[in-house]
């Protein structure tokens, strides 16, 4: 019977690391989630300012950075 207790005080100490394992990943889940919403805000942010400097640019009649590089190759290419 003394082995059955110990059985069953080792099983609910066992239950116990478990639950406050699986709080403190719950809370790490619940950081993460947190912290995801604050970028994407922030590429939102900065999408839309770099649409807006297109527009400014000449929207979407603009060379890309790398094409307009092509075009104007310096004479020492």
């Amino acid at each position: 019977m003394v082995q059955d207790n110990n059985k069953i005080n080792d099983l609910e100490v066992l239950i116990a690391h478990q639950a406050k394992e699986i709080e403190e990943l719950n809370d790490v889940i619940a950081a993460h989630g947190q912290e995801i919403d604050t970028l994407k805000k922030y590429v939102k942010i900065k999408l839309d300012k770099l649409e807006n400097t297109m527009q400014d640019l000449g929207g979407e009649d603009h060379q890309s950075v790398s094409d307009e590089a092509a075009a104007n190759k310096p004479p020492h290419y």
